[in-house]
């Protein structure tokens, strides 16, 4: 289980007052569980990824990991437990898409060890649950967009992480390649059982994916709850000052979201 209790941060600043991106923000993550964070831009929700897994550091409140504060853990044992999957990845030197898959095995491995045959399972048994086991041998590089975040999920899951945090796991993809990164994610988190948390613009993917979402309004948490008792249209006028459209899709499965025009 995940608690974020009471967070606040600022990001300092040189001549002029530190502007608070988090105020007070809470939630609670069980596992198994889907948590969409949805928001504007500037309302926190990528801060908040970072603060959960260590990268930034809160002015106040703190992040336990099934009771523990992660500042008691090592950055190795966080890494355990909390794998990342950023918006983009860039790799400086040209990796295999397996070099890249095993990188998730650092965590496991003790100072100058190198990747074992377990390491190497793991990271095929990876591949394989993204769909990306024929890409091994590719330069990262040559990747398209959809198959790159394919291979970075694959990373996460070599990292063999209770949780998987995501940003905008599909921003930069095509309506086909979105299409096949939710039906990943939800395939992963029924068959293994996988926590996640996703921060996203697309109100339809939190809809097709989450089971909870957390409402994010200028670093504050406006509403929480289930899909159903959260995206509603009169929180997405609050959001983004946009009248919309929800209702059930029955042949979807899920809510959909449909934006009508500008709010007056």
């Amino acid at each position: 289980m995940l608690q974020v209790s009471e967070i606040s941060f600022s990001y300092p600043r040189r001549r002029a007052a530190a502007q608070r991106v988090l105020d007070g923000v809470s939630l609670t993550v069980d596992r198994g569980t889907v948590v969409g964070l949805l928001g504007p831009n500037g309302s926190g929700k990528t801060t908040l990824l970072r603060i959960i897994a260590g990268v930034l550091k809160p002015q106040s409140g703190r992040v336990l990991i099934n009771g523990q504060p992660i500042e008691q853990l090592t950055r190795r044992d966080l890494a355990r437990r909390v794998a990342v999957v950023p918006q983009e990845t860039h790799s400086t030197f040209d990796f295999s898409v397996m070099e890249m898959v095993l990188m998730g095995r650092y965590p496991h491995l003790g100072a100058f060890e190198l990747e074992g045959a377990s390491d190497q399972a793991i990271a095929r048994d990876a591949l394989a649950a993204t769909g990306t086991a024929a890409l091994a041998l590719r330069p990262f590089g040559t990747l398209s967009g959809g198959e790159k975040q394919r291979v970075v999920i694959a990373s996460a899951l070599a990292q063999a992480s209770d949780m998987l945090l995501l940003d905008e796991p599909t921003a930069a993809l095509d309506l086909g390649y979105q299409f096949d990164i939710t039906a990943l994610l939800r395939q992963l988190n029924t068959e293994r059982d996988t926590t996640m948390i996703v921060s996203t613009h697309d109100l339809n993917l939190a809809a097709a994916l989450c089971d909870r979402v957390v409402l994010l309004q200028q670093g504050r948490v406006i509403a929480r709850g289930t899909m159903e008792e959260t995206l509603t249209a009169a929180n997405i006028r609050r959001l983004y000052d946009v009248e919309a459209d929800v209702s059930y899709h029955p042949r979807a499965g899920h809510l959909t979201v449909v934006p009508i025009a500008r709010s007056h």
